[in-house]
């Protein structure tokens, strides 16, 4: 059995063939979306965060809109680049947003990959220490954003406050019980899996990573996980991982199908640099009829190792489409896996 969900990024474009044209047709489709993924009983509801982009950016407002519209679906991100954010003002929205919907939030957060703007996190105030890099940055502000989740007071209060205080030193509200359990880290290499581990992150592994041995990518991703269950295993952590991988699947049942994804399935992994100086992989897309899709999905080690799998999906298309598009995953595909 695994949990699975949908990771939209969010895109619109003032496009003919777009359903979401606008930034607005784009977060109310999400929150549809996530309504009526519920419905049919898919179990995750994740959002990309970009920045300087007509992509879903600020995931909070959005979060809490569908928490306060669903019922049973989780509902998160995958990633929110932690370089943008200050952890603190962090902690009181994401707070917030568990508290509406009842503790289903499950945040992803990462230190970032490369952006539509040179250094953007410079524009929203934040650079890195001297010596530091802006990943270093990254990762110290995930760190602090895991601390103030604890729920620990820290701040001192105001000997004349304008209302009360409790006793001692005082924590961010609203504090959200349980919410520090359910943060995420996305990781491109094995190093990073094996910090995210360390720090008692459940782990989220993407369509790409750093290339390490010029394996496969599912290959190298199984390989990443292993490494984290083991790191998780030896930090002595009393809770169980969860662990997430994404996915480009498509099931083709139909001639809209076949049109849209019909030639994707015929791809294989790339190579490629995301960054200058470190080389990737990049998984491939899955497109067949479902007797096919079933054959090829046995054989991804990654997928195997996983509890979670999030599929990718085309927002741009429509809810209904979309709809349809997780509905074949979950009729003609996740039986035959034992997924369902």
């Amino acid at each position: 059995m695994k949990k699975i969900g949908f990771l939209s990024f969010g895109h619109w474009s003032d496009h003919p063939t777009y359903q979401t044209r606008t930034g607005g047709d784009t977060l109310l489709q999400s929150i549809d979306l996530s309504v009526a993924a519920e419905e049919i009983g898919l179990d995750g509801a994740y959002f990309r965060v970009h920045h300087f982009a007509r992509q879903l950016a600020s995931p909070f407002p959005l979060l809490a809109a569908i928490g306060a519209k669903t019922t049973k679906i989780e509902i998160g991100t995958g990633v929110i680049d932690m370089r943008y954010e200050n952890p603190l003002y962090m902690a009181e929205d994401a707070g917030a947003a568990d508290l509406i919907s009842e503790g289903r939030l499950q945040l992803g957060i990462s230190r970032g990959s490369p952006e539509q703007v040179i250094e953007g996190w410079r524009y929203f105030g934040y650079a890195p220490e001297d010596g530091e890099t802006d990943a270093d940055m990254g990762r110290k502000k995930a760190l602090v954003f895991l601390d103030k989740l604890k729920g620990d007071g820290f701040a001192e209060p105001n000997p004349y406050p304008m209302f009360p205080n409790p006793p001692g030193l005082l924590r961010l509200e609203p504090y959200s019980d349980g919410l520090r359990e359910r943060i995420w880290w996305g990781a491109a290499s094995n190093a990073t899996a094996i910090w995210a581990a360390e720090n008692a992150m459940h782990l989220q592994s993407s369509t790409l990573k750093f290339d390490e041995s010029g394996k496969p990518f599912h290959i190298q991703q199984a390989e990443q996980i292993r490494l984290y269950k083991e790191a998780w295993k030896n930090a002595g952590h009393q809770r169980e991982p969860r662990v997430s991988v994404s996915r480009s699947i498509f099931a083709l049942v139909n001639d809209q199908d076949r049109y849209y994804f019909g030639q994707q399935g015929k791809g294989a992994d790339s190579f490629g640099y995301i960054e200058a100086d470190k080389r990737a992989v990049f998984g491939k897309s899955y497109a067949a009829e479902p007797d096919q899709l079933i054959k090829e999905l046995k054989n991804d080690e990654a997928i195997q190792e996983a509890d979670t799998l999030l599929l990718t999906i085309p927002n741009t298309l429509g809810v209904d489409y979309n709809i349809h598009v997780l509905s074949a995953i979950l009729e003609h595909v996740a039986p035959e896996l034992g997924w369902r």
